[in-house]
């Protein structure tokens, strides 16, 4: 058949179509067919791209003079055009002959709230069960909405499409582009700018990609239809919701009346209510139960009479008919024999179908039409119920007229259409293939796929045209992929090497990714090494294109490696510079990344520090909470002080008792032991704390030989961590000192001596004086009284640990809960260097003259009394 004799009016709108700039042909390339290969040059974002259909695409960056110019739009007569080559084809026959009604049945209040609703810009989500009549309304609401929005209406299908596959259809139904396929950004930049109504049939995705497309067309309205099962749109989408059920049972008998164009009679009325009952009054249940009815009268007017609805079969269609009726349910013999037996001008008795039979009318349907009908409702089954275009049909079907069958099926309701094609209605699959239609759907796949194959190859065949049957050639490549039988995988390689480069050049390129698949798997099966390495580099170049870096790169590799394996040198060639590109992308992508993340970084910096500058203040009730956690915190202080001074009093005390004289010792020993509880616990401690006071001055007394090593520096400072900056102070032989390393003070503290703070003597009762320079030399002379001051502790934080009875250990043992203030630093005045006194120091010792500080010491190495030490009686 020649692939341009069948051709109707308008077909694919191929006359009214915008001239793009003419393709390069290929030198000595040719094609499946044997004819010359199109090489088709077009523009992808930032890619050239030369669709070359023997060796494979190839790609390189576009080069200035290549960029295509911008966009313009269609104008209203090439908008039309479009509109009509999307349309699905017109039956041949006259026109309203037997097909769906144009007037809808109880359907005026629906469609007058859809125009409503669209002319204030809200889109509409219509939800209905398939043969609900979805299609027919949205016709009529796009009727009435014509001059609505600037752009107009635009008819767009959701079947088998995908979000970026309808935002692409919605750029080429409003711009000029010809070979040109803009990025996602270029193509959001034009999208926004188009104000339509948008007229969207059988979709079939919901939720968040659905939120994509009404986000990047903000100025169009949409008005939708699908069925239940798909995902309903999130509840932020703002869609209005119209949920579109059967009609009443008045309106289908209506309904039936204007198919049948007569009055219905009594028992048809009565069938018709079983049937709307069954039904839930679905509209299309009642189309097929009138093409019944007219089959039913054809039948009873008189023998033959029951042709294929145009006068083409006259005579062999009541045979045809009886035959296939028997095969299908068993009694059309008996039916064409009693319409056989009456006479002339007499009617035959023909029964009503039975209610069985009206709810599942397919087969009873298809056995009373020609056998083209029936031969290209198996070639549908075959092809998982997509129809082929009527001008493929006589090449197909072996029969001449087997174009006029479309006009049957779609007046029996058999089909319906879909986009630009036709398909079996809801449910017609599945009572088909009951009926054995399905008996040889693999060979007539495998003759579909070598029909299209020759076709879609033809150098007079267009891209546009290729596309426009891109839902037949999947099916039938699917077909045969999953099919095991021998040679089936290699006509699906065949088909999918020569339709996929025409979906390319068409920029229709979900039909190209999904047919480049099932060539891959096809070429596996069958063995192919070279074609499978083929769909693998078109798959590769395909997800450059789209920005899948990840799967151009596994793609891609792919093919060079089975390559290499064919010693395909410049196909290898052609994968690197392709796999070149992918790299080179990938590198861009993540320095833009780099320099998008520094920014972002800094940004949450600032963010954080403007949050922590703009705390709010704090309340009353916090400051009154936080007062009241200072007040109890002032009194525990308090009261650790009030006892610790309670220990050091009685345990002052207490020394000169012990070491005295047996008067002073019963006195001592009734004021200790004579209080209560808590007393004795404080002589305890004080007993404790005389005996390493005791072993202090022992070790200071009993030092080295050098002059100064009982004295003690202000200025000998260390750290208390584990730096290892400063070289440790170790001191000298014999001395009494501990080492300066670390961990014997904190940095930045003022450096204090390690004794603990002296208690000054008493001139009354001593009768040594206060001043260091008349103390007596020998320590023996007398001893000193206690004054009964405590010790004031010098409020610096240290390591607490607990008292040993090594003698030798010279660290004291510190209260960690100390709250008492620092030492007021002092200058000295033998030095005039700082120093530090406590305050008791400074009341008891008016001079200034700091304990263990830099004054002068008796030659023969004895401890002042001023310098922190306290020797014990002799007597």
């Amino acid at each position: 058949m020649d692939p341009n004799s069948h051709r109707g009016p308008e077909e694919y709108g191929e006359q009214d179509r915008p001239a793009g700039p003419p393709a390069p042909a290929s030198g000595g390339a040719r094609s499946g067919s044997g004819g010359p290969a199109r090489v088709v040059r077009l523009v992808s974002g930032a890619y050239l791209v030369t669709v070359n259909p023997v060796d494979g695409s190839e790609i390189e960056p576009c080069p200035p003079g290549e960029r295509p110019e911008a966009p313009s739009r269609l104008d209203p007569q090439e908008r039309a055009a479009a509109a009509r080559a999307a349309a699905p084809p017109v039956p041949p026959g006259p026109p309203g002959s037997d097909g769906p009604e144009s007037v809808l049945e109880e359907r005026t209040e629906d469609t007058e709230r859809l125009v409503r609703l669209l002319s204030r810009g809200r889109s509409v989500r219509v939800t209905g069960p398939s043969g609900s009549g979805r299609t027919r309304l949205l016709d009529a609401v796009a009727t009435a909405c014509a001059d609505l929005a600037p752009d107009g209406v635009i008819r767009l299908s959701g079947y088998h499409r995908t979000v970026t596959d309808l935002l692409y259809a919605l750029h080429a139904a409003v711009y000029r582009a010809p070979q040109h396929r803009p990025d996602r950004a270029e193509l959001q930049r034009l999208i926004v700018q188009i104000g339509a109504i948008v007229v969207l049939d059988d979709l079939e995705f919901g939720g968040s990609a659905l939120d994509e497309l009404l986000d990047a067309t903000p100025e169009c309205a949409f008005l939708i239809a699908a069925t239940p099962d798909v995902a309903a749109p999130n509840p932020g989408s703002h869609l209005e919701e119209v949920f579109l059920g059967g009609l009443g049972r008045a309106g289908c008998a209506r309904l039936l009346e204007r198919a049948v164009d007569r009055p219905l009679t009594d028992d048809e009325e009565a069938w018709s209510a079983d049937l709307w009952f069954e039904s839930e009054g679905l509209p299309l249940r009642f189309v097929q139960a009138a093409a019944l009815l007219r089959q039913r009268d054809r039948m009873r007017e008189a023998p033959g009479a029951l042709d294929d609805g145009y006068g083409l079969f006259p005579e062999e269609g009541a045979a045809g008919a009886g035959t296939a009726a028997g095969i299908a349910t068993g009694a059309g013999t008996d039916t064409a024999a009693d319409a056989s037996d009456a006479g002339p001008g007499e009617q035959a008795e023909v029964p009503l179908p039975s209610l069985g039979e009206a709810a599942a009318p397919a087969p009873l349907l298809a056995s009373r039409l020609g056998a083209a009908a029936q031969e290209t409702l198996r070639f549908a089954v075959a092809l998982g119920g997509e129809l082929p275009h009527q001008a493929h049909l006589p090449a197909l079907t072996q029969d001449t007229h087997a174009d006029a069958a479309l006009g049957e099926l779609l007046a029996c309701g058999l089909i319906t259409p879909v986009g630009s094609h036709y398909r079996l209605a809801a449910t017609v699959q599945e009572q088909l293939e009951a009926a054995g239609y399905a008996e040889g759907a693999a060979a007539r796949a495998h003759t579909a796929a070598q029909h299209y194959a020759w076709w879609a190859g033809h150098p007079s065949v267009t891209p546009e045209r290729v596309a426009a049957e891109s839902d037949v050639a999947l099916a039938a490549m699917g077909a045969l992929t999953g099919s095991r039988e021998s040679g089936h995988a290699s006509a699906a390689v065949l088909l999918a090497r020569t339709a996929a480069p025409a979906f390319a050049a068409a920029l229709h390129w979900n039909a190209w990714e999904r047919s480049l698949r099932h060539g891959q798997e096809a070429a596996r099966l069958a063995g192919e090494v070279a074609e499978e390495a083929y769909f693998h580099h078109e798959l590769g170049v395909l997800a450059l294109c789209t920005g899948s870096l990840d799967r151009a790169r596994a793609e891609l590799e792919a093919s060079i490696g089975l390559r290499g394996v064919l010693s395909d040198r410049n196909g290898a060639v052609a994968g690197r510079r392709a796999l070149a590109l992918v790299t080179d992308r990938s590198r861009a992508e993540a320095a833009a990344a780099a320099t998008t993340a520094f920014p972002q970084a800094a940004g949450a910096v600032s963010a954080r520090k403007t949050e922590a500058s703009k705390k709010p203040a704090a309340t009353p009730r916090d400051t009154a909470a936080t007062a009241k956690l200072r007040a109890a915190r002032a009194e525990e202080t308090a009261a650790t002080i009030t006892a610790r001074g309670a220990s050091a009093t009685a345990a002052t005390t207490a020394v000169p008792a012990v070491a005295g004289s047996g008067t002073k010792t019963g006195k001592g020993a009734l004021r200790v032991f004579g209080g209560a509880r808590r007393n004795v616990v404080a002589a305890g401690a004080g007993a404790l704390l005389a005996a390493v006071l005791g072993t202090v001055v022992t070790l200071g007394a009993t030092g080295g030989d050098h002059p100064h090593d009982d004295k003690v520096s202000t200025e000998q400072t260390t750290d208390d961590g584990d730096s290892s900056d400063l070289p440790a102070e170790q001191p000298a032989t014999g001395s009494s000192l501990p080492p300066t390393g670390p961990g014997t003070s904190r940095p930045g503290t003022p450096a204090t001596s390690q004794s603990p703070s002296p208690s000054v003597s008493d001139p009354a009762t001593s009768g040594s004086p206060t001043d260091p320079s008349t103390s007596p030399t020998d320590p023996t002379t007398g001893p000193t009284e206690p004054t009964g001051r405590p010790t004031t502790p010098t409020g610096r934080p240290t390591h607490t640990r607990p008292p040993t009875d090594d003698p030798s250990d010279p660290t004291p043992t510190d209260d960690p809960t100390d709250t008492s203030p620092d030492p007021t630093p002092t200058d000295d005045p033998g030095t005039g260097k700082p120093t530090t006194q406590s305050p008791s120091q400074s009341v008891a010792n008016p001079s200034g003259s700091s304990s263990g500080g830099s004054g002068s010491a008796p030659s023969d190495g004895t401890a002042p009394s001023g310098s922190g030490t306290q020797s014990a009686p002799a007597g």
